[in-house]
């Protein structure tokens, strides 16, 4: 029976890669008639370069010449169901150490690398932690998995970007050609006195055309080229966790690591200034007798918009609010000055009002709007005749006309009993303010964005100057916590 043991284990032997020590895989014979695990073979002259020895006899080939031994491999399929032998390490496509030439069933986690049980003892790795590579492998596929959804996420989130990018300059173009359209008709009427000017305005428009198609290109170009490497990283890492553990963990610091990139930050794809030149173009364009009166007079340019240079007056400003030395911001912040009880100042609602006022012409600024819990503001204009004592209501029959901002709630009111409120999640931080004194026109732009946010319809101001207004101030005080609201002007 020992007899028998022993021609079966020299039999086994027969059947055994001399470089993996296990059952061959894929067996290949080469120049000398040795035959090996192809995978085995090929690692162990990768550290070759002119002559590939036989690891058994020594013997040197020029080159390196791979035959399929299907016979061997038969045999070898053959032996190992009959007896029911199972591959010790290299049959699931598990690396062996190449230094001891035993397979690597350990990780080390600190030098991050899988190691063999011999590597285990020795001094590089007898003080490190050590886990089962299974497990190293498990644990690392899971962070590999998490960074893969939000790879994944981030992917959708650049489609969505492209998608809305389309839709942006689909409709930029469609305004483009409203305008043009109109244009067109209102020259027509003008007969050869406007023709000039309507050829300048076309050329304008074609810029504008031209500057949305660029940056359309480029926008696309971006996002392509951003999921071009989203998709290729994704792709790795997903082909990453099919491998073996083994391989699979081979410098997984820098696969994470890869992982691990910057949020992909959405580009601009249309400036708020080509946004606003397209609305103030419209703008332009709005009425047109009352550019027909004005051509007579000077046709040679368009009118240009007055970017104001707002300032608060103190003398207007309710105790509540503190305004900066230079009086360009104004804050709530729960503490009650002791201030001179003027006329013009607002004695019970936190508002001021900015020390510019206009009484023609158009007119434009931007304010920054800062707001903790509770905060609550408004930007806008005002009639000098505003009441500044008691209770204030926000609205054109009151005198003013603003845009009402909170932590949730965003609003604009026409009238005491109509309100246009606005999703939170498209609330305005730079609030641009845009005054046409004579066509009575009051209107509110996201600066961030240069979308319009809402229109009120014309007023008639009588020849009353208007002016700046703000409100800054808390909605509701809770356990003594007073959220503070900061209002500045933009340059």
């Amino acid at each position: 029976m020992a007899a028998d043991e022993d021609s079966l284990k020299r039999l086994q032997a027969e059947f055994l890669c001399s470089i993996c020590r296990d059952y061959f895989e894929e067996p290949v014979i080469i120049t000398c008639g040795h035959n090996f695990c192809r995978a085995c073979i090929t690692r162990h002259w990768e550290q070759f370069r002119d002559t590939f020895p036989c690891p058994e006899c020594r013997k040197e080939f020029p080159e390196i010449k791979l035959r399929p031994n299907r016979q061997l491999r038969n045999a070898v399929d053959l032996f190992a169901k009959e007896l029911g032998f199972q591959p010790q390490g290299n049959r699931a496509g598990d690396r062996v150490c190449e230094k001891h030439r035993e397979g690597l069933k350990l990780f080390c986690e600190e030098d991050r690398t899988p190691i063999c049980v011999k590597c285990r003892e020795s001094q590089a790795h007898r003080s490190h932690s050590v886990v089962p590579i299974e497990e190293a492998s498990q644990d690392s596929k899971e962070q590999i998995r998490s960074h893969l959804e939000s790879l994944k996420k981030e992917r959708d989130e650049i489609l969505s970007y492209k998608s809305s990018g389309e839709n942006t300059s689909q409709e930029l173009l469609k305004q483009l050609e409203t305008e043009r359209q109109k244009i067109v008709a209102e020259f027509q009427q003008l007969r050869q006195f406007l023709e000039e000017q309507e050829r300048l305005l076309l050329v304008q428009l074609e810029e504008l055309n031209q500057e949305i198609e660029k940056g359309r290109a480029e926008y696309v170009a971006k996002l392509s080229e951003e999921l071009s490497s989203f998709s290729s990283l994704i792709s790795e890492m997903e082909q990453k966790c099919q491998l073996p553990a083994s391989e699979f963990l081979q410098d997984i610091k820098g696969t994470l690591s890869r992982c691990e990139r910057e949020k992909f930050q959405n580009p601009v794809a249309f400036s708020s200034d080509l946004k606003w030149r397209i609305w103030e173009s419209s703008q332009r364009n709005a009425s047109v007798e009352t550019i027909m009166k004005k051509f007579k007079d000077s046709l040679s340019s368009r009118q240009r918009l007055d970017k104001a240079n707002v300032t608060l007056d103190p003398d207007t400003a309710n105790p509540y609010l503190t305004v900066s030395a230079d009086r360009k911001s104004a804050r709530s912040g729960g503490v009650w000055q002791t201030l001179p009880k003027n006329p013009e100042r607002f004695d019970t609602v936190p508002c001021v009002l900015g020390c510019e006022g206009f009484t023609s012409g158009k007119h434009t600024w931007e304010v920054e709007v800062e707001m903790e819990k509770w905060g609550v503001c408004a930007v806008g204009v005002a009639r000098e005749s505003v009441s500044r004592k008691g209770w204030i209501s926000l609205n054109p029959e009151q005198g003013i006309w603003a845009v009402s901002c909170s932590e949730d709630q965003y609003q604009a009111y026409m009238s005491p009993g109509q309100r246009i409120p606005f999703p939170p999640s498209r609330a305005p931080r730079r609030i641009r303010v845009y005054l046409d004194y004579e066509r009575g026109q009051v209107a509110f732009f996201d600066a961030g964005r240069g979308d319009p946010i809402v229109t009120f319809p014309p007023a008639s101001f009588a020849g009353e100057r208007i002016r700046p207004f703000f409100q800054a101030g808390v909605s509701v005080p809770v356990f003594g916590v007073l959220g503070t609201v900061r209002l500045t002007l933009c340059p």
